[in-house]
């Protein structure tokens, strides 16, 4: 027996199961589970050569409340034509589509849902690797969150930015346009004729948002990260462009499910400090620092938003996109997109990471065509904002951090000092904004509470507060506004945001009052509630908060378990046990 234990220690471990028979359903009879298995899916018309190839994944989102994932379809095709071309077997799946403008109360409560149905779906069915394809706003945050959690090989593929349309000579794409619009509309300066007519025109094809939004941007940082083919972050939805580099996706995949390429072997700390780098450089939405934060999360990786910031007063704004600055998507596409922007980062990015590709980013970098005359992505020494898109403040009124995205707030603003006017909710907003007896004044500070992630529930986008009517028709085009929530990327203003502890649980913001003096110094990086601290704790004892609760279903289990925004706004149970990074570094 000694001898067989010995010889048994010193055997090759078995090999990993692979194809057909991962994940085998349990019927107590392994052979006869992989026998039930293949008899159902050769219903399907497949073979037993078929059958025995490496099976890739698709995740299918297409849906038509979504027209952000309209092209689907034809990425399907084209990722199933390369994985054929590669040797493998695509089979497609679905899982929940999630599109911005479609979800209510807001996106971001069902970011967590999506990303806990992929990575079950990705456990429970049989794949040596998944692709998957994704584009709107929470879609590709909740895809990479549940992939990098289920540890199978897995490469990203965005749907692609809409193309832009045309308004009476005027080029406009969403969401920019829609919000400068509408902003218009409210000031009365258009009528209801013209804002029906801009309304066919902002949303000219399927696709993500067309400027620098929270798509946009999240398809740029996987690209940064490594989790998407070069190349493949900017192509528009509807272009050949797309389609090949969605075929190049599946082709790319079967060599990754042949390598076992997990998702932890490229989502390090190095490439999150990259895709940071840029979120600052492209002048991203805000919300990029939460889905970072939340996908960094499962991977056992802190953000830390005090270095963030470091990094931000040495990464100048590169990309001239709309809300920062004046181009479009398809324009950041043509001048060269990711690739293009890397280069002239290169100096400050870790060059010895590795991609789906198996190649690391240096290699990349290094096969990149050469460069070109253009004016979207500009040179490192002439930037169009000299620091980054976004700025980490603190202060009494934000313990726990605020974010700003400074290159798209109005500079004469960024350090104010003015009047709280308040409202409780985002119901109160509605009802009093545009209430022509408010008492509001330009130099005001208007402070939205409750709308964080328990407080809506869901921190919605209702950060980028309308100017009170009765200044909007004066002509006032931007106040400092304060949230606990979140504002579109495709929004701009001078807007603080993702105020950290939320009001609902007791976070200092719960605390103001009308008429409270709030001073904002994006210099100092201080967001500061000019009330002493023995007034706000009377405050609070007076006024002690309940955290949101629910009796049953999944805003039971949002309520209970979701993190604040300095955490991702992650369920505290898919995080990682254990942390074992931070960045970015000192």
């Amino acid at each position: 027996m000694v001898m067989d234990k010995k010889k048994d220690a010193q055997s090759p471990a078995p090999a990993a199961a692979t194809g057909l028979k991962k994940g085998l359903t349990n019927y107590g009879d392994i052979g006869f589970s992989l026998f039930l298995r293949k008899a159902f899916i050769k219903g399907a018309g497949y073979t037993d050569d078929a059958l025995d190839r490496p099976v890739i994944g698709i995740v299918n989102t297409g849906s038509s409340y979504n027209p952000c994932h309209g092209n689907a379809p034809q990425l399907v095709e084209a990722v199933k034509r390369g994985v054929m071309l590669a040797g493998g077997l695509p089979v497609d799946f679905p899982t929940i589509s999630v599109h911005e403008s479609f979800s209510q109360p807001t996106s971001m409560y069902l970011r967590n849902l999506m990303s806990m149905d992929t990575e079950e779906m990705i456990r429970a069915q049989p794949m040596d690797a998944v692709v998957l394809i994704g584009g709107c706003d929470k879609t590709v945050p909740a895809q990479l969150m549940g992939a990098s959690s289920a540890g199978v090989p897995a490469i990203q593929l965005v749907t692609g930015a809409m193309l832009t349309g045309g308004h009476r000579g005027e080029r406009v794409g969403a969401c920019t346009d829609c919000r400068r619009y509408w902003g218009r509309y409210r000031a009365e300066e258009i009528d209801a004729v013209e804002i029906a007519d801009v309304n066919n025109q902002l949303v000219a094809s399927v696709g993500t948002c067309s400027v620098m939004g929270t798509a946009s941007t999240m398809a740029c940082l996987t690209e940064a990260m490594g989790m998407m083919i070069s190349g493949g972050a900017s192509a528009p939805a509807v272009t050949a462009d797309r389609m090949r580099i969605a075929e190049q996706t599946g082709t790319t995949a079967v060599a990754m499910a042949k390598a076992r390429r997990t998702p932890d072997q490229i989502l390090t700390g190095k490439a999150i400090e990259n895709a940071l780098r840029v979120l600052l450089a492209i002048g991203g939405s805000t919300n990029g620092i939460v889905h970072m934060t939340a996908i960094a999360g499962r991977l056992g990786i802190d953000i830390d938003l005090a270095g963030l910031d470091r990094m931000s007063r040495e990464t100048p704004v590169l990309v001239d996109l709309k809300p920062s600055g004046q181009h479009y998507m398809e324009d950041f596409h043509k001048a060269g997109g990711m690739l293009a922007l890397l280069r002239e980062l290169r100096p400050l990015l870790h060059l010895d990471v590795m991609t789906v590709s198996g190649r690391t980013l240096r290699e990349e970098l290094d096969a990149a065509p050469p460069p070109f005359k253009q004016d979207v992505i500009r040179p490192f020494d002439n930037p169009i904002y000299p620091v980054g898109g976004l700025a980490v403040l603190r202060g009494n009124l934000a313990p726990g951090g605020a974010i700003i995205k400074q290159s798209a707030a109005n500079p004469e603003l960024m350090e104010h000092e003015g009047r709280a006017v308040v409202f409780e909710d985002a119901e109160d907003m509605a009802r009093r904004m545009d209430d022509p007896d408010l008492d509001v004044t330009a130099d005001d500070v208007l402070v939205l509470k409750r709308i964080g992630p328990t407080g809506a529930p869901g921190m919605p986008e209702a950060g980028y507060m309308p100017i009170p009517k009765k200044l909007a028709v004066a002509g006032v085009k931007d106040m400092v506004r304060i949230s606990d929530g979140r504002m579109s990327g495709t929004a701009a203003g001078t807007i603080v945001l993702h105020v950290t502890p939320e009001a609902a649980i007791g976070g200092p913001l719960a605390y103001v009052q009308n008429g409270d003096r709030i001073r904002l110094s994006v210099k100092s990086r201080e967001i500061s509630l000019l009330v002493s601290e023995a007034e706000l704790a009377q405050r609070a004892a007076a006024a002690p908060q309940v955290r949101p609760s629910a009796e049953r279903g999944y805003r039971k289990l949002f309520l209970e378990t979701v993190t604040q925004a300095d955490q991702g706004v992650d369920f505290d149970f898919l995080r990682a046990t254990e942390t074992h990074d931070k960045v970015p570094r000192a």
